[in-house]
């Protein structure tokens, strides 16, 4: 990596950085790139250089954190849900800012949507209904159920400072996920 790279890497990942403390302390529709700009010690150009504006840099933001836990699930694939579940919640308390911020906050709606489609994307493959314990249930309902709990679950942990630590969460949420899947 050059010189010129790794000096783009690193005013990327001030601007990331930026927008997230911002948007911890103020509504979004308030930030500016100025105030992006200002926090992340770089100009308003370099910023523009990079992102169309600051919905597309949370956009791009969130959108980098999903692929980063899509990749965690597909090395966790053979994995049963407890193993799985762990590397998740120590990637979730790794980024507690940004999660804790896109959970709480009212300027990234998109987020938990996001979030969502994801997860059932995720946990589709995992439904059986043709036999065992959901044999007859209905596909869209069990994924509703399993979906908007472990969002749930996530949220409630992340917004009261993550209570546990991440390998009992990964333990607890596993029993449940393996209980109902």
């Amino acid at each position: 990596m050059s010189k010129v790279d790794r000096r783009i890497l690193k005013s990327q990942e001030a601007i990331k950085k930026a927008i997230v403390e911002l948007m911890s302390e103020k509504n979004f529709d308030d930030i500016t790139i100025q105030d992006i700009s200002d926090r992340a010690n770089v100009s308003r150009g370099t910023i523009y250089l990079h992102y169309v504006d600051k919905f597309d840099l949370l956009d791009k933001l969130i959108e980098e954190h999903i692929n980063k836990l899509r990749e965690l699930c597909e090395s966790a694939a053979e994995m049963d849900f407890i193993d799985a579940n762990l590397p998740w919640f120590e990637y979730l308390e790794s980024h507690y800012l940004f999660f804790s911020t896109m959970l709480a906050s009212k300027g990234a709606p998109s987020f938990r949507s996001q979030f969502l489609e994801f997860l059932i994307e995720e946990f589709k493959d995992e439904v059986d209904i043709t036999k065992g314990k959901n044999h007859g249930l209905n596909e869209d309902v069990i994924l509703q159920f399993i979906v908007t709990s472990y969002v749930g679950i996530v949220e409630w942990w992340i917004t009261n400072g993550m209570p546990y630590p991440p390998h009992v969460m990964a333990e607890q949420v596993g029993i449940l996920l393996e209980r109902n899947l």
